[in-house]
């Protein structure tokens, strides 16, 4: 005790001290699978096998320079964008829409309807891949865009309204009612109030969606059949062969493709924050 008082009597905060160490090993956690993927793309394969962690000996710039300048790559990356923003938007689209009914309007049975949507969450895509395909199928949606947009939509419903509902719930409701009473329709609040109102959550849950879309492989890998309409995470077959597997060319491909998620959410960190905590503290 005497020695945390002489700490805190010079200005020294223990606590903080604490909470920065935790802080630096989680950092050291997250950035160094990061660091090596990055540093393996620089590396020869037989390097990467003996070197996997170090810094390359020789620095193989032909492994980035062979994958920005091929065709396949930016078709992968123009893939991968079109399919990750179409569900983006749809899904802010259904979600909003379906999050401000929750918070603002009250009917029979929005309770036992909230908390079916809420069980979405216990399912994974991967519980259903075969009903999806059965229905995506009979729509006639195979190896096309919205064969892969609208069931990875129907995932990202569940979380996107309980998140878009919480923030809605903090609008005050006599905002609503003020709103009613001098001829304004549920559409125009929601148009003109609680949509400009929410910017950050609806950048929260989009940076979210979008990275999961970004990253998603197994509804791709069912859904389309076209090489043509492969998004990214399928480019990395072409790496892959029978017997052995490119990993230095793997690392690179992955390390460019990564790049324009890392790239949005430093953008839109500040929403995200916000969103996030939006409503935590009140007084």
């Amino acid at each position: 005790m005497s020695d945390q008082a002489t700490f805190s009597d010079r200005g020294f905060d223990l606590a903080a001290l604490y909470k920065a160490l935790f802080l630096a090993v989680v950092v050291v956690f997250v950035a160094t699978p990061l660091v090596a993927t990055v540093l393996g793309g620089f590396k020869s394969l037989g390097e990467l096998r003996t070197n996997p962690f170090g810094l390359p000996q020789v620095w193989e710039w032909e492994n980035y320079g062979g994958i920005l300048w091929s065709k396949r790559y930016w078709q992968l990356l123009g893939n991968s964008l079109i399919i990750s923003t179409m569900t983006v938007v749809l899904t802010l689209i259904a979600a909003s829409m379906a999050a401000f009914v929750f918070a603002q309007i009250k009917f029979f049975g929005s309770a036992m309807l909230m908390s079916y949507i809420t069980m979405g969450l216990l399912f994974p895509a991967a519980t259903a891949i075969l009903p999806l395909f059965i229905k995506v199928r009979d729509l006639g949606l195979l190896d096309s865009y919205f064969g892969v947009v609208l069931p990875q939509v129907a995932f990202a419903l569940a979380m996107s309204i309980l998140l878009l509902r919480r923030f809605f719930k903090d609008i005050p409701y006599e905002l609503l009612e003020a709103a009613r009473i001098d001829g304004c329709s549920y559409i125009e609040f929601f148009r003109y109030v609680t949509l400009p109102l929410s910017r950050p959550i609806l950048a929260t849950v989009g940076t979210i969606v979008f990275v999961n879309s970004w990253n998603s492989y197994l509804i791709p890998l069912i859904m389309l059949n076209s090489d043509d309409l492969y998004p990214w995470p399928l480019g990395i077959m072409v790496y892959q062969g029978e017997y052995s597997s490119e990993w230095h060319l793997i690392l690179a491909f992955v390390t460019l493709t990564i790049l324009p998620t890392i790239i949005l959410f430093l953008f839109a960190q500040k929403h995200i924050v916000a969103g996030l905590t939006a409503g935590a503290v009140k007084g």
